[in-house]
């Protein structure tokens, strides 16, 4: 890749996101024009109100603006975090959810929902037992000592395999009326409740997991090579897991508490960056990250638009994944990389 065409693709990679979070300002079933977001945009920098009706400012500040934010990196954390297991387990199938996280997250929703009711346990929750069930997944990889990844893999299923039971256990038990209809949807994945809380609750642990992975980024290249080779070039193999394992944990748990389970952008994003880009990490991670952003906002987009009721995010990514990935199989003769 030339120096130019790096550059211009830098250009892109970090722009993008910011396109499509302020072209979402305007796409809703309320009208909403240039010259209002702008105005209203603008005296929202200042701390000001815009002098326009307060329903704008609502519409815009409190609600497009954080959905599309978070939107942003919810996409971008569950890709960029996809496109690191992909490359460290060495496996074009693989995304966080082969760790437990999604289902540990689930099971914690889904509890603190039968539980409290409230927002914030929800959250928290979701985060705490999303990391709980990697923590459970690598501790049941350490029963047995070789192929440590396999084991690794094999942990998540089993520990994935348990929360999805218990989350069945907490539908059965759950009021049929009230609190099971409130698991469902949360399990399908929405940004609807977004707002300025959400965005600081999860940010940190979110931006925390992504600056990991770009930091470690050139390593997980030598880490796709095997670890005989990772060792053979001096890689420590625990320190280099470790922080690629921890990194993925906290953008897909913060990711999956804010947001419900939102499968396939893992899956298909990275895949997306390597037909653009080549197998090179170093690139390939901010790619799937820019992508992830804006696929996210497109599908809630979608969702918004299509339907009154807003179809739930989980629906939207499954129809538009499933056939583009039997499309990606095909155009590579099932190779992967």
């Amino acid at each position: 890749m030339g120096r130019s065409k790096y550059r211009f693709l830098k250009m892109i990679i970090w722009t993008a996101p910011f396109m499509c979070i302020f072209l979402s300002l305007f796409i809703g079933r309320y009208p909403v024009d240039g010259y209002t977001v702008i105005k209203v945009l603008s005296s929202g920098m200042l701390g000001k109100t815009s002098g326009l009706s307060p329903i704008y400012d609502s519409l815009i500040l409190d609600i497009r603006l954080p959905r599309a934010v978070l939107g942003a990196v919810v996409g971008g954390s569950l890709a960029i975090s996809g496109g690191a297991l992909q490359g460290l387990f060495r496996n074009p199938l693989v995304d966080a959810g082969i760790l437990g996280v999604s289902s540990g997250a689930a099971f914690g929703a889904a509890l603190a929902i039968l539980l409290f009711r409230q927002t914030f346990m929800i959250y928290l929750f979701a985060f705490v037992f999303g990391i709980l069930a990697v923590y459970l997944s690598y501790q049941v990889g350490k029963i047995y000592h070789t192929a440590a990844n396999v084991m690794l893999v094999l942990g998540g299923v089993v520990v994935s395999s348990v929360f999805s039971a218990l989350v069945s256990f907490i539908k059965f038990v759950a009021d049929p009326y009230d609190q099971l209809p409130q698991i469902v949807f949360w399990l399908m994945g929405s940004l609807a409740s977004s707002n300025i809380a959400e965005i600081k609750f999860s940010v940190i642990p979110m931006t925390a997991g992504i600056i990991g992975l770009l930091a470690i980024r050139w390593r997980i290249n030598v880490l796709s090579m095997g670890d005989k080779e990772a060792q053979a070039l001096g890689v420590d193999l625990t320190i280099a897991k470790g922080i690629v394992i921890i990194s993925t944990t906290m953008a897909t748990a913060a990711a999956v508490c804010v947001s419900g389970t939102i499968g396939w952008i893992g899956l298909i994003i990275p895949h997306v960056g390597r037909m653009l880009v080549g197998n090179d990490n170093k690139v390939l991670l901010p790619v799937s990250l820019s992508l992830g952003a804006c696929f996210l906002i497109l599908i809630d987009n979608m969702g918004r638009i299509i339907s009154e009721g807003e179809l739930p995010l989980n629906i939207l990514t499954a129809l538009l994944g499933a056939p583009f990935y039997v499309y990606l199989i095909k155009k590579t003769k099932g190779g992967g990389w």
